[in-house]
């Protein structure tokens, strides 16, 4: 059973049955479900397909390639051990050419960055194949990679063959809150939103993660055994993926670490200076492809578009390991998540990844607020004060169309939320601050986002105007 997808799965139908060739190029981060969803959505339809082997040779990837023509029953034409990619894709054709006739040709290659081995020529053969025979021939090309930002970079914006040449760009994100809870429900999981918000908040919406929980066991009881026992399966995940997604991956994960020790985020240059990572392309290209495989994120301030940029770590997952799981302190212990609960780096982490969540979840702000269809735009401001006024951050605002702007606060509680008399003031000096500084000649709205809403329903005609719980992140978009 597949959750949620339907817009990805409408997408390769309709790619499926379309009466030209297609070339999809689907990419998405590891775990996150990429080639489930299109062995799911096409099945028996593969006429060919192939997964890349990680660290494999230009000569393991041919024969890998020989060997699934042998499996289709090709055997005669695969003994003939092609020692090129145009000759393996001449064997392709064949082979094609003979089980099809005219009909539809499905062909589905995954990880394309491992089999594209350098100096093998893959690429321009895999061009040619297309330009030459697929293009005219009733093919249904898939070519699916978790290195997200290789696959922008060498696929679909290649300078060659593949130039202008894809029908369609699939990107496969983690689940949202919806979706996740469709996903407990259908492994019969008793667990609650507050509970499946926890999960969340460890783990993110990857599907793998949540697969690996037991409908036995409380969420910290699997977050224990995943992460903190010596055997845990998640326990050295976070240097895996990474591994897996970059060839030399020590600056990707000097960067991650530099944001998670900086939760509100850094820009380009404090990036620079925390990792020693000269400012220059090389740095751009790390952020490129840590944003394209959805580690971080990036937040433009309230009216700039190019100065001051700020870059976060969002994979709540990498945020978990590095405040807690790489803590060998806490290695191998019982009980450890409900421990944490006690501990007040834990209630400051809460705190960030519930900001995280709203960060992924914006359509779902958007309708809470009633603005889906009204022209938005979501921001973050940061003033770092002067002689006359304190310094203010705000992670999270909208700029909306009717004129209004909505400030948000986000907290973590697990009870409804109560707003201190001293707070309240907070929020007021902070709106006025915001105004000032910005001059804008907008309505400034003061919107809460909090588990289980106000504890006191006054305060939100009073100070706040609007306030969004998780039921709202919950909803379909």
């Amino acid at each position: 059973m597949i959750i949620g997808r339907k817009k990805e799965i409408s997408i390769l139908n309709e790619s499926l049955n379309s009466s030209k060739s297609e070339m999809i190029v689907v990419y998405g981060r590891r775990r996150v479900g990429k080639t489930f969803l299109i062995k799911h959505a096409l099945g028996e339809k593969i006429d060919f397909e192939m997964t890349g082997v990680k660290g494999g040779s230009f000569q393991d990837q041919l024969e890998i390639f020989t060997e699934k023509l042998s499996e289709k029953g090709f055997g005669t034409l695969a003994d003939e051990k092609p020692k090129s990619w145009l000759k393996a894709f001449s064997l392709l054709k064949r082979y094609l050419k003979e089980r099809k006739g005219k009909g539809r040709k499905v062909i589905f290659l995954d990880e394309l960055s491992w089999i594209a081995t350098p100096k093998s020529k893959f690429l321009g053969m895999l061009g040619h194949f297309w330009n030459d025979w697929a293009l005219y021939n009733n093919v249904f090309l898939i070519l699916c990679g978790s290195a997200a930002s290789w696959m922008i970079d060498k696929v679909i914006n290649d300078k060659g063959g593949l130039h202008n040449r894809a029908t369609q760009y699939l990107p496969i994100r983690p689940f949202t809150l919806n979706e996740t809870e469709q996903f407990f429900k259908a492994r019969k999981m008793k667990a609650n939103r507050y509970e499946i918000t926890q999960a969340y908040m460890v783990l993110g919406g990857i599907p793998f993660y949540l697969d690996l929980l037991k409908s036995k066991e409380s969420i910290p009881q699997n977050i224990d055994r995943l992460c903190f026992d010596d055997s845990g399966f998640l326990k050295n995940e976070f240097d895996r993926v990474f591994q897996s997604l970059f060839d030399k991956p020590e600056n990707h994960i000097a960067i991650v670490k530099a944001l998670g020790a900086k939760w509100k985020g850094l820009t380009r240059q404090e990036l620079a200076k925390a990792t020693k990572i000269p400012n220059g392309g090389g740095l751009t290209r790390i952020l490129n492809e840590l944003e394209k495989s959805a580690f971080i994120k990036t937040y433009y301030p309230f009216g700039k578009k190019k100065k001051g940029k700020l870059f976060r770590l969002t994979d709540n997952f990498a945020l978990f390991h590095l405040r807690f799981i790489a803590n060998k302190k806490l290695s191998n212990q019982r009980g450890v998540f409900l421990k944490l609960f006690k501990q007040s780096d834990f209630k400051a982490w809460t705190g960030y990844a519930f900001e995280n969540i709203c960060m992924t979840h914006l359509h779902q702000i958007a309708k809470a607020l009633r603005i889906e269809y009204i022209l938005h735009e979501f921001t973050s401001f940061r003033f770092v004060g002067n002689e006359k006024l304190k310094g203010i951050q705000i992670d999270l605002l909208v700029e909306r169309e009717d004129r209004v702007i909505n400030l948000f606060e986000i907290k973590f509680s697990n009870k409804a939320y109560r707003l201190a008399p001293d707070y309240k003031l907070k929020l007021e000096e902070r709106s006025e601050t915001f105004a000032k500084v910005t001059k804008t000649k907008k309505s400034i709205f003061t919107a809460i986002i909090t588990t289980f809403g106000l504890e006191n329903k006054a305060d939100q005609s009073d100070v706040v105007q609007h306030v969004i719980t998780f039921e709202d992140l919950f909803a379909t978009v």
